[in-house]
């Protein structure tokens, strides 16, 4: 049977929420990301991106390309939540859903094409609940498999709509570049181009045993399927979360360890949120330690009972980073939380207490699901 797979990407998703839920920002470039010297780019409208700005950019850059466009932090909790809107929608099209990240995800349509008139009719209808259930438009490629309907979706950005059929693939490929295969960073394209392959027409048709001189016999072969718009990943539903942290990078590096603390404290009070939204508790804490400019370092504790209190989670950070030694004159650029060994929720806390805290905490989640997660907390101002 021919499979037939949807990729659906949300388009400029951080920056078109806070458009829909802005009327003063409609039609203005709208940056979204991290405000501080070492910020970065989350997402960036379309007019934005006119001027050259695009995420994983050097905040500073942004600024200088385009001056005078709305700066946001980026509000999690209420993406989060529009996520989880398009979602249950999507739900509606297809019993199996693979989400990438927060905006975008795979929908197996194989076997359905009863319920269709065409998967090109499909994709319409798909987009159409999405705009008209939340305001936002979304860009879908069709096509028989996950690495051709991702392309496809990104073809005709932003509100697109591509239908690659198997007959077709090849001619589609052969004129891209070869960055544009799944896998192909700049360290591969800039080899790939040292053997004379810049498009993905080029790499079709070379030797594989000249490439995986080079390259090696799994990524040669890996490589000239997709450039003959071969894959045969399936669409696998949501796997259950290996880990949930929290990490943050200072703007200026932190050289007080009562700062240090306190920071702990914001990450810890985030985790804890997430496990419980998710019916999840943790055996393992995980603490990470940046020092300027990139040691990285970790420590972990595994507990013999599951964690999910926020106090719990805070303690054994707060622990081993007391234990840990800060090199002298150098700052903390980086601080981070992070649990695993997941398994769900419903076991004793580590607290003969917990009943009692049970109720605290029932009662400030409660409070988070309504006003947001920054509706209560106790770690004070971070620096």
């Amino acid at each position: 049977m021919e499979r037939i797979i949807l990729h659906i990407d949300m388009d400029a998703f951080f920056a078109s929420v806070e458009q829909r839920d802005h009327e003063e920002y409609r039609g203005k470039p709208v940056i979204v990301g991290g405000l501080g010297p070492r910020g970065v780019v989350s997402t960036a409208s379309y007019e934005a991106r006119k001027f050259g700005v695009h995420s994983a950019q050097a905040m500073a850059i942004a600024r200088r390309r385009c001056p005078n466009a709305v700066f946001l932090p980026p509000d999690h909790a209420r993406y989060s939540a529009v996520s989880r809107q398009i979602f249950s929608i999507l739900a509606r099209f297809s019993p199996v859903i693979e989400p990438l990240s927060i905006d975008e995800g795979f929908l197996d349509l194989t076997g359905m094409e009863r319920l269709m008139e065409s998967p090109r009719d499909y994709g319409k209808a798909v987009k159409r609940a999405v705009r008209e259930e939340t305001g936002l438009t979304a860009s879908v490629g069709i096509a028989p498999n996950k690495f051709l309907a991702k392309l496809a979706s990104d073809m005709e950005k932003p509100d697109g709509l591509v239908v690659i059929r198997p007959e077709d693939a090849e001619k589609v490929l052969a004129p891209l570049p070869v960055s544009r295969i799944f896998g192909v960073g700049k360290k591969t394209e800039a080899r790939l181009a040292a053997l004379g392959f810049k498009t993905i027409g080029q790499l079709a048709a070379a030797d594989r045993a000249k490439l995986a001189r080079t390259l090696g016999d799994r990524m040669a072969a890996q490589l000239l399927a997709l450039a003959h718009g071969l894959d045969d990943r399936p669409v696998e539903p949501r796997r259950e979360a290996q880990s949930i942290g929290r990490e943050e990078t200072f703007d200026e590096d932190i050289h007080s360890r009562e700062d240090a603390e306190r920071v702990l404290l914001s990450l810890s009070e985030e985790v804890g949120w997430r496990l419980r939204r998710e019916g999840l508790v943790a055996r393992t804490v995980t603490l990470k330690l940046r020092f300027a400019p990139f040691d990285t370092y970790t420590r972990q504790q595994t507990f013999p009972d599951p964690v999910s209190y926020d106090e719990d989670i805070f303690e054994a950070a707060r622990a081993l980073f007391r234990e840990f030694p800060i090199p002298p004159g150098r700052g903390i650029r980086l601080l981070g939380v992070s649990t695993g060994n997941l398994s769900m929720g419903g076991e004793v806390s580590l607290f003969d207490d917990h009943e009692k805290k049970d109720r605290l905490y029932d009662a400030i989640d409660k409070l988070k699901g309504r006003f947001g997660e920054n509706i209560l907390t106790r770690a004070g101002r971070k620096p």
